[in-house]
């Protein structure tokens, strides 16, 4: 057995009114959406946050600031390319994403296999990899309030290659 390691990744967006919601790569239709410097998906954050601290990569506002204009309005898809990119630079690949998302509505699940196929696309694996859950908070705090979205995610990366520097 190759080395393996599990990373965990948090995010949360506060909701505005009018504002698109993007949640995993698919546009959702909602009286509201998540307002941040990209496009503020926060599934794909918390997705990108997992496997950077799973490779020891630091975390996404290190790669991507949100004070650096590059990322403004960017898709979270590039961002997830982009860590994929530093993944395999050291020689990693994923095994699995597990990931969960709390928000009181709109209902994902009928999205869920479409979000499944952007982020298989651009972290090159399979849907089969990828679990994605929902729940809501009861009603309870900010979230019950829908004043905000948060999501969760654990990954399994595996190194492929010994990466040896050049010498």
């Amino acid at each position: 057995m190759g080395k393996i390691r599990v990373g965990f990744g948090f995010d949360v967006h506060q909701l505005k009114e009018h504002h698109p919601f993007v949640l995993g790569g698919v546009d959702l239709e909602h009286h509201a959406g998540a307002f941040g410097h990209s496009d503020a998906d926060v599934l794909l954050h918390a997705i990108c946050d997992a496997l950077l601290g799973a490779a020891n990569l630091r975390d996404i506002g290190f790669h991507f600031s949100n004070t650096d204009d590059r990322w403004k309005g960017i898709s979270s898809l590039k961002l997830l390319q982009h860590v994929m990119v530093l993944l395999r630079e050291k020689g990693w690949e994923i095994g699995n994403i597990d990931a969960m998302v709390c928000l009181e509505a709109p209902k994902i699940n009928p999205h869920i296999p479409a979000m499944k196929i952007h982020i298989a696309a651009a972290a090159g694996i399979t849907e089969d990899d990828i679990s994605i859950k929902a729940t809501t908070n009861e009603k309870l705090g900010f979230i019950g309030r829908e004043e905000g979205v948060v999501a969760y995610a654990v990954c399994l990366i595996e190194k492929i290659a010994e990466i040896r520097p050049v010498l």
